[in-house]
């Protein structure tokens, strides 16, 4: 399954996901990371010192996400003043420069 405008793919499987009851705004490319973590929490009776290598697994591919939205959003809003620069006539050189 593939996500609309992300680099990353869908690992778990909606099924996989209502199986391990994955809450339903967890359920994006890093709920394949998070069913193993809840797994380890549960067993490990959430003990904070415990699972420390899935958490830091699941949260690096949150991190990674939420930079990849920063940046997609950065050029959109770049192409955006872009566009309203042409618009107004504001060129990347003024006019009255000389060379």
């Amino acid at each position: 399954m593939e996500v609309e405008g992300s680099l990353k793919k869908m690992i778990a499987t909606q099924e996989e996901m209502v199986e391990n009851k994955v809450p339903i705004p967890y359920r994006d490319q890093c709920a394949h990371l998070l069913i193993p973590l809840n797994k380890c929490r549960v067993a490990e009776f959430y003990l904070p010192w415990k699972c420390e290598n899935e958490r830091h697994f699941y949260e690096k591919c949150e991190y990674e996400l939420v930079m990849e939205r920063m940046l997609k959003m950065q050029k959109i809003r770049e192409a955006e003043k872009l566009k309203q620069q042409q618009k107004q006539g504001i060129g990347l050189i003024p006019s009255n420069a000389t060379a």
